[in-house]
């Protein structure tokens, strides 16, 4: 039986996503099932199944799974992980405490430091020293290697262990040396190598990755084998892999080598959907828009690729306050993720005002409307009152909202302190949850040097499409894009996603000085590990794309810019070709070049990648009436108006409706005002022109202009 099926899996706070897809029988079927926090993997098999029995499919057509999951920011941030020992070099037992030696709020008197992850006695120091050459200078002791490890494991019972040692990442030999002395005392202890997961300079963030990693591994371990088990439980044998932070997939195998890889892997595989829609439709600038039903997350998309970004912060004990949290060194899709989702709740804060998030009422019980127990008003409660959602059609009509239970949650818990009626207090959610997000994304815009005026909007998520048009009005974005199957778009992430290796080695020069065979040996160091590791993943016999960069600064500055490099080997001849990059991407990010001063590369990277799938939700549209009729939606600065509703399944490539207009789909809902002109491509996106005062000159999408001219 040919194994031609292939699943994507996504799970949110409130609703875990699914697409499947079978090129060789044209099939392409999305879901949608409530989140079930305790037990993650019961979700996933039930949307599985029931996927299986509408498309027809046996479990031994399945080739794979591709899957994302929120499980190691969980840890992090409820403090869940393993007990974690530390092996450390004598004299810098304190580097997690020190830190960056910096506070993350100045003005505040009372602040709290950023917990830890290994207390102080779990960090054992060892005698051994490398010097910043990679030289060593001290050899590593052994004896103490083995005398610490027995005491972590017999009388600190740790569960995992970290080894990051000065300057491992330009020589690894002290911290395999340390590794050989544990594997043979302990095989099955979990070890995690700070010269592995992050062999890159600065000794904090490194040994931070290293131990967050180790964290996290049991947890994981337990969770992969759970969840290959409940698969292999259905009759799935096949391969099962994991998206990674950067928006790349790999295997189980390393995830579990290398968890703390897999951090954002949710929010990376919506980014990577964007992206593949970019390229699509043509758009080289555009804004992703994720909201689900706890959160928003914002990514640029430029040329058809998200923007990355090589450092993350974790477990933030003040969530949108930077340097609250653990800093890691790792391959990121570099997004904003504020707490308004369709879950956020919304209440009155002990100085009479509302207030929308962070608080999120999740999946259990959820928002007043689904009549599980939730009684705190949300934003999905007001977009109900406000008229953008279907009470009788929400997931095609499985699941009713009670509209009465909304109204009188929205009068007792907002509008009865605030002295206003219920509409009152669903416009004020709205106006709080929209300015939120529109605040965010100007300001991450902004430190890109970007104008979102000169920018479309890609709005995807549960809550993603409701609120697409608001916040296109508030950023003066032009043009709105609305993919068919907005609802669970992540999920397709994860299938047009391509499997991708990021690897890093640092090694601090200047570009005049650099040792250009130690470059190049390091670049080949990468390359195999890469191929190695993409030959476990590839689906057939596929050709590898490499791609090198280096980071790089001017000489005393403490910030780098990642800059593409030739396709070596590299020698002194490329300098002034990469001196030429590195100016070109820094006047792009800051609008100037420093002249005079010396470049230097600190780290040096390599990407690798596999080609990926192109897969398309555009499936057959539903025959019959578009117009399922009337109802009065709200629409800031116009308010209620008559508005007239269509279904999206019914509406064919080239169709253009003037708003007001609302469109359903089964997994979302779309509103769009008076001063927009909609139209569908031939992906089926909806493809939606804002006039904001000055119509442009041409009212059409340029995807729809394109397509009429072909």
């Amino acid at each position: 039986m040919k194994r031609s099926t292939r699943i994507g899996v996504d799970i949110g706070g409130t609703f875990t996503d699914f697409v499947l897809h079978d090129e060789s029988r044209g099939i392409t079927r999305i879901g949608k099932r409530l989140t079930t926090p305790e037990a993650p993997s019961r979700a996933i098999v039930d949307g599985i199944e029931r996927l299986l029995a509408e498309t027809q499919t046996d479990p031994a057509q399945i080739g794979s799974i591709v899957h994302g999951t929120t499980l190691i920011t969980n840890t992090v941030l409820e403090r869940t992980g393993a007990k974690v020992g530390l092996l450390c070099t004598e004299g810098f037992r304190d580097v997690l405490e020190m830190g960056r030696e910096s506070r993350y709020d100045v003005d505040d008197l009372f602040l709290p430091p950023v917990p830890v992850i290994v207390a102080r006695r779990l960090r054992r120091p060892v005698r051994g020293r490398l010097l910043a050459s990679g030289v060593e200078h001290d050899p590593l002791n052994v004896e103490d290697v083995v005398r610490e490890v027995q005491w972590l494991v017999a009388s600190a019972q740790i569960e995992a262990l970290a080894i990051a040692f000065m300057h491992a990442y330009r020589n690894p030999v002290h911290e395999q040396r340390a590794l050989e002395a544990v594997r043979g005392l302990y095989p099955n202890l979990p070890v995690t190598l700070s010269s592995e997961v992050a062999p890159e300079i600065r000794e904090y963030e490194r040994t931070n990755t290293a131990c967050v990693n180790a964290y996290v591994q049991p947890r994981v371990h337990s969770y992969l084998g759970r969840l290959a088990s409940d698969l292999a439980g259905i009759g799935f044998d096949g391969e099962l892999y994991i998206m990674l932070s950067g928006g790349g997939i790999t295997t189980v195998e390393d995830a579990r080598r290398f968890p703390v890889r897999l951090i954002e892997s949710g929010p990376a595989a919506g980014a990577m959907a964007a992206a593949f829609v970019a390229r699509q439709v043509g758009e080289n600038r555009m804004i992703s828009f994720d909201m689900g039903g706890t959160t928003a997350k914002m990514c640029l998309i430029e040329d058809g690729k998200p923007n990355l970004k090589h450092e993350f912060e974790a477990g933030r004990i003040r969530k949108f306050k930077q340097g609250s949290g653990l800093p890691l060194k790792l391959t990121v899709v570099d997004l904003i993720e504020i707490g308004t989702g369709g879950g956020s709740i919304a209440a009155v804060d002990a100085n009479g005002l509302m207030k929308v998030g962070p608080r999120s009422a999740g999946s259990d019980p959820g928002p007043v409307a689904y009549g599980l127990g939730g009684i705190e008003p949300t934003v999905t409660d007001a977009d109900l009152l406000l008229g953008y959602l279907n009470p009788k059609f929400f997931l095609g009509g499985e699941m009713a909202l009670s509209l009465d239970a909304v109204e009188k949650a929205m009068q007792e818990r907002l509008g009865n302190r605030l002295g206003i009626d219920a509409m009152a207090a669903a416009k004020g959610i709205q106006a709080i949850a929209n300015e939120t997000m529109a605040a965010a994304t100007r300001m991450h815009l902004a430190e890109k040097g970007k104008d979102p005026r000169t920018h479309s909007l890609f709005a995807f998520g549960g809550a993603g499409a409701v609120h697409g048009y608001a916040l296109a009005r508030l950023l003066k974005v032009p043009r709105l894009i609305v993919p068919m199957g907005a609802g669970v778009i992540s999920a397709l992430g994860f299938l047009v996603a391509a499997p991708a290796v990021d690897e890093v080695r640092g090694y601090a020069t200047r570009l005049e000085g650099a040792d250009w065979p130690v470059v190049n040996a390091l670049f080949a160091q990468m390359e195999a590990a890469s191929r190695e590791l993409l030959a476990r993943a590839a689906l057939g016999e596929s050709e590898i794309a490499i791609r090198w960069q280096a980071d790089m600064r001017y000489v005393g500055q403490g910030f780098d810019v990642t800059v593409d490099l030739p396709r070596g080997p590299l020698d002194a001849s490329h300098v002034q070709t990469v001196k030429d990059a590195f100016n070109a991407a820094y006047l792009a990010r800051f609008g100037r070049v420093v002249k005079g001063v010396a470049i230097e590369a600190v780290n040096w990277r390599l990407k690798a990648s596999l080609p990926a799938q192109d897969i398309t939700l555009a499936y057959s549209c539903v025959h019959g009436e578009a117009l399922r009729g009337e109802r009065e939606v709200y629409f800031d600065g116009h308010g209620f108006m008559k508005t007239k509703v269509y279904d999206r399944y019914a509406l064919e490539p080239g169709v253009r409706i003037a708003g007001p207009a609302v469109v359903e789909e089964r997994e979302s809902s779309c509103s769009f005002g008076p001063d927009c002109s909609l139209g569908v491509d031939r992906f089926f996106n909806l493809v939606v022109d804002i006039d904001h005062g000055k119509r442009p000159a041409t009212t059409e999408s340029a995807v729809l202009a394109k397509e009429e001219a072909t």
